[in-house]
Order: structure tokens, then sequence, then C-alpha cells
């Protein structure tokens, strides 16, 4: 059971669905609600006007957290638990009580995204970005705040990169997905163009020979992906 999700909006339920099918994803309602999932990831659909890209974690209680959070940023009271956002706009949603989600056997599946490294967010400092995630169990495990990169992970295992403001020489979205393919990102560049998913940006950048090697697709609901080689 995975207790930390990502969550995206949609005003069309059926094109969200179907771009994440396309991709590989499997697709499972339950409890009047839309998720997909291979065997990395789990998303929320949220076809709810007021839904918002983020993350929703949960958990059996918030409250201590919570109180720490109230000390410097807003936090909302929601139905279910809490909502609040970081620095980058990226919402977050805490829900006090277990997911619920159970996934048939072939939750194992990947995507032809390929390999799920986390979410990417930029912040005008790391340290800023930072702030929020510390306090509710992202822990760091590469670089540090003081600098232009750093990751961190929380005990579900999701990971989030943060990038201080004019690292990324390409178009950022915050929150955005982030897949790492080596040398295999060329093959996957070739099955998203098949698939005719649209391409928000093609990237050059980083190769010496002009070659389109990178790429960012963003979903119906506005959440970005990377597809990079490294």
């Amino acid at each position: 059971m995975r207790n930390t999700i990502l969550h995206t909006p949609t005003n069309n339920l059926k094109e969200s669905i179907d771009f994440y099918t396309k991709l590989g994803f499997n697709y499972l309602p339950l409890n009047e609600k839309h998720y997909v999932f291979d065997g990395s990831i789990t998303i929320e659909i949220n076809a709810d006007r007021y839904a918002r890209a983020g993350v929703k974690i949960y958990r059996e209680s918030w409250l201590n957290e919570v109180e720490r959070l109230r000390e410097f940023t807003p936090v909302a009271i929601i139905g279910d638990g809490f909502m609040l956002s970081d620095s980058t706009g990226v919402r977050i949603y805490l829900i006090e009580k277990e997911s619920g989600i159970d996934f048939p056997d072939d939750e194992g599946v990947q995507s032809t995204l390929g390999n799920f490294a986390g979410l990417s967010l930029e912040g005008i400092t790391v340290k800023q970005a930072y702030k929020v995630w510390k306090e509710i169990g992202f822990d760091i495990t590469m670089g540090s705040e003081d600098e232009s990169w750093m990751g961190s992970e929380n005990k579900d295992g999701l990971s989030i990169s943060f990038m201080k403001s004019n690292t990324c020489p390409h178009l950022f979205f915050n929150p955005s997905m982030t897949f790492f393919n080596g040398k295999n990102n060329l093959e996957v560049i070739a099955k998203i163009r098949n698939l005719e998913i649209p391409i928000t940006e093609e990237i050059t950048y980083f190769n010496k020979e002009n070659i389109v090697d990178n790429i960012i697709i963003r979903d119906p609901g506005g959440f970005g992906f990377f597809l990079f080689s490294d």
C-alpha cells in the first residue's frame, strides 16, 4: 500500500486517463477516485475544479508537523486533513488516514516513460524550497541546502530533487516528474513521438551534435515530465 502519491488535476477525466494508459500506466478506479500507476508511481487524477498539482501523503496524524509548519507558513484544514503549499507553489495534501489503495499483482509494469527518478522542483534557493518538505519527513540524501541542487526522500520512497533558479537551461514546471533513461532515452523519445504525445520542449542544449536527446511533456492537467538521458 502506497501512502505517498502524486496528485494531478484535470478538466477532462477521460482525456487524462487516456493520456496515462497510452503511456503504459495501469488504471484503477477505487472509492470514487481515479488512479493510474506503474511499478514506481501512483497518481491520483482529480477532476475537482479546486484540485492542484502536487503530492498527497497519508498518515494517521499530522498534528505535530502542522504545529511546526504553522510557525512559518499557512496551513488550511480540509475534510480529511490539511493542505498547504511550498515556496515553489506546489500543493501538498496531508491526509490523516491510510490511503486504502490496494493494487493488483501487475503493479510492477514499467511505463513507456522509463526509469522514474522522483519529482523535480525549482525555487529561488534550495533551502527555501526544501523548508516545508523537511518538516513532513523528507530527509536529505545528496547535496546540501546551500548548493544549487539537492536530493531528498521520505520513508515511502518518493524522491524530490530541488534546483536553485537559473540552474536548468530549459522550461521548468513545478512540479515535474523526472525520468532518467541514459542511452535508452532516444528510444523513449521515439516511442513518445509514435504515440503522438505532444512534446512541450525538445532539448539539444546538452548535446554537442545538436541532437534532441531530452524532452519535456505535460499531462492534460499541466503536471510536467522531464524525460532525460541523465
